[in-house]
């Protein structure tokens, strides 16, 4: 009902160019049939394998016009107005005669007011018409309308199996309906049936497919990916403060309405010594919050052409609000955005259109930032506001270093009863817990060579004989401990 009151409002402005980016092109046909009809005015659809047909009272396509330009050249001459409906005409807008064309057209638009509407799953506008032209986005169903879906659905699988009920957990059908959001009604109606045809069952272990089958459809590029495996903080040892700080946030974050007085978490960064869990805390966030993650590769982004490298962020970005309520994962942050004189400024764009996002973004997108070099990045980027916090994640000390042994000794099955983990800790002071991680794979690799299982003396052979990174670049490690220990929050 909105839309075609908006495409009404778009006739009556007189805009002779109307622009529609889509998937969904008989949804738009059919809006466009009803406002047809309802203002009195002859509508016509075009494509390349049907030509020219009027559809508002379904007459039979005009075959001599199946070319593009023998159609743009009956609408220039035709002194009676009316909409036409050109589908997937974007290739044609290579050649000059036919952009030259659609200009005169547009150009008698005010003594003729034929109307031309270009359907496609995408459309740039050459810059020769561009002034004369509107962009119009067909709405997404709101969560009401995901919801009725969803039981729609439900009820249309017990219809065919009489025999049976769908099961239903607990809130699942309004939770499946928050997770479709951002997709059209087509989409949405697919992957409700595929959740509930699969086992005749709506629960909560539908989700994780719901969502990879939804960034599947929304994703566009390679700077953006879905990671499937997100880490629960038993797999994160210490960072008792940060896993506080979560908790407390968890329920604000995943909230319809915030609570009176509290905004929603924007997002941390995540700075320190490498190897000690920084990115492995992203991906606890998401899987602690229960929500996706998705990760940005900031190298994936830069394009040699002027302007796409902002226009892959943007689009990056987009998905990423579509996701929501997710967490977005930037690894490596100053990689992407260190702020340079080399690149014709297009660090500088990116950054600037990363930092509009961050303030002006709406949808629960929470930014998971980790950064190895802090003082290479833009100032802009890390004051407070733009984040809510900058937690440092330091050297593990000797409690955290226990756990992270008994972590991946029980991982790798292991008798941890055999091990005596508190001279493990005391051995590997100065360790990350990357090399921890280590340690016990060489010690394994040499129990395996003997035939033999791991034993304490392994272990304690591979930790001594190990450099870690505090020792090798004890300098540069000392001088980020040092900065940082006045400037950033610590994890424990």
């Amino acid at each position: 009902m909105f839309e075609t009151n908006d495409i009404q409002i778009l006739l009556r402005s007189r805009i002779p160019l109307i622009v529609i980016e889509t998937h969904e092109e008989v949804r738009a046909i059919d809006m466009f049939k009803k406002v047809a009809v309802g203002n009195a005015l002859p509508l016509y659809r075009w494509s390349a394998a049907q030509a020219m047909q009027r559809i508002d009272v379904e007459l039979e396509p005009v075959w001599t016009m199946d070319k593009p330009d023998a159609l743009l050249k009956h609408v220039n001459a035709n002194p009676k107005p009316g909409i036409y409906l050109l589908l997937d005409f974007h290739p044609y807008l290579e050649e000059h005669a036919i952009v030259r064309l659609i200009k005169e057209i547009a150009l008698k638009h005010e003594e003729t007011p034929n109307t031309l509407v270009f359907i496609s799953h995408q459309f740039e506008i050459p810059p020769e018409i561009e002034k004369y032209a509107a962009r119009f986005e067909l709405s997404l169903p709101a969560a009401e309308q995901l919801t009725d879906i969803v039981q729609q659905e439900a009820r249309e699988w017990a219809a065919k199996h009489p025999e049976l009920r769908v099961h239903q957990e607990d809130g699942i059908v309004e939770t499946l309906a928050r997770n479709l959001a951002g997709l059209s009604v087509a989409d949405a109606r697919r992957l409700a049936r595929h959740a509930i045809a699969d086992d005749g069952a709506l629960t909560h272990s539908d989700l994780t497919t719901v969502m990879e089958a939804k960034y599947r459809l929304l994703a566009r590029d390679g700077a953006l990916s879905f990671e499937y495996d997100t880490a629960r903080f038993n797999d994160v040892g210490g960072m008792a403060r940060l896993k506080t700080w979560l908790e407390q946030r968890k329920s604000v974050f995943l909230a319809d309405t915030p609570p009176p007085g509290l905004d929603p978490p924007k997002g941390i960064m995540l700075l320190g010594v490498q190897g000690c869990g920084k990115s492995l805390a992203a991906k606890a966030i998401a899987g602690v919050w229960g929500v996706p993650l998705l990760r940005l590769d900031g190298g994936a982004l830069y394009d040699k052409y002027i302007g796409q490298t902002e226009k892959n962020l943007r689009e990056a970005l987009k998905t990423a609000e579509v996701m929501a309520p997710c967490v977005l994962w930037i690894d490596e942050i100053e990689k992407a955005l260190a702020v340079g004189d080399s690149d014709g400024g297009t660090s500088r764009r990116v950054l600037g259109t990363l930092l509009t996002w961050m303030a002006e973004r709406k949808a629960p997108v929470f930014l998971a930032v980790t950064a190895n070099d802090i003082q290479s990045l833009p100032p802009e980027l890390v004051r407070k506001g733009r984040l809510d916090e900058i937690f440092f994640v330091d050297l593990p000390d000797k409690d955290t270093r226990k756990i992270i042994f008994e972590i991946h000794l029980r991982k790798r099955d292991a008798n941890v009863a055999n091990f005596d983990l508190d001279r493990a800790a005391d051995l590997s002071d100065g360790f990350s817990g990357a090399e921890i991680e280590q340690a016990v794979v060489a010690a394994l690799y040499a129990a395996h060579a003997r035939g033999e299982g791991i034993s304490p003396a392994d272990l304690a052979r591979e930790i001594v004989s190990t450099r870690p990174l505090s020792v090798v670049m004890a300098e540069k490690i000392a001088d980020l401990r040092n900065w940082a220990s006045a400037r950033t929050v610590p994890v424990n």
